[in-house]
């Protein structure tokens, strides 16, 4: 049962046809390169304000805005489908089901790392936002970027990648998470990226990663200042 629903969810390529003309991938790229440096500039300004400022709050906003136009003005964005048994239907359960299973396994490796000092500065780190502002505001903001995230990424990034789109997108996420410094942050960079990316290649759309994704990111912002006593 779990191999049925790790082969469904990771593995078994659902067939599609999202073949694009040269003209149309050359496009593609261009535009991906174009919002992938300018989401850049918008990261460095982010990174050089305080967290949970009001600035800090818009310029995240401003950042998964410059994702979101940049996965739409590339081209077509797909929301993918799963094989589920003669049929084929969207990704709604099984992503959820792995984005909580990524929880539990994120969860057991903090309660690791807090008892390692300098791993433990590292993840009060980056829950410094997580103290500061309003709960909707937190929410709100996490589960925007977690979107627009899986929109660029596996959905304009990965379209325009022609050989090995699932390593290559995780590569390009973790260099943009590791922009921000924080050692555990691109670690979860580097594991939410590779299974979000293998979803993305079996259902051939962005419905399934986001809804990883923001099941991941929510449930963090939840519980690990709980676990860190922040």
């Amino acid at each position: 049962m779990v191999r049925n629903f790790i082969d469904r969810s990771l593995r078994e390529v659902v067939p599609r046809d999202h073949r694009q003309t040269t003209d149309a991938l050359r496009r593609r790229q261009w535009v991906t390169v174009a919002f992938t440096l300018l989401g850049a500039v918008v990261l460095g300004v982010l990174l050089r304000l305080e967290e949970g400022s009001w600035q800090f709050v818009a310029m995240s906003l401003v950042l998964a805005a410059v994702w979101t136009v940049g996965a739409f003005a590339s081209g077509p964005i797909h929301l993918g489908r799963i094989a589920r048994g003669d049929i084929e239907a969207r990704p709604i359960i099984q992503p959820f089901v792995l984005g909580a299973a990524l929880v539990g396994l994120f969860v057991a490796g903090a309660l690791v790392v807090r008892e390692i000092p300098w791993l433990a500065d590292q993840v009060r780190g980056v829950l410094g936002f997580a103290t500061e502002g309003t709960l909707w505001m937190l929410v709100v903001v996490t589960a925007v970027n977690g979107i627009a995230e899986e929109l660029f990424f596996r959905g304009a990034a990965y379209a325009a990648i022609t050989r090995h789109p699932v390593a290559w997108t995780t590569v390009l996420y973790t260099i943009a998470t590791a922009a921000t410094g924080n050692i555990m942050l691109s670690f979860a960079a580097v594991l939410l990226g590779f299974i979000v990316g293998l979803q993305r290649r079996a259902s051939g759309g962005i419905l399934a990663p986001i809804i990883t994704h923001c099941t991941w990111s929510l449930s963090m912002l939840f519980l690990l200042p709980a676990i860190f006593g922040v």
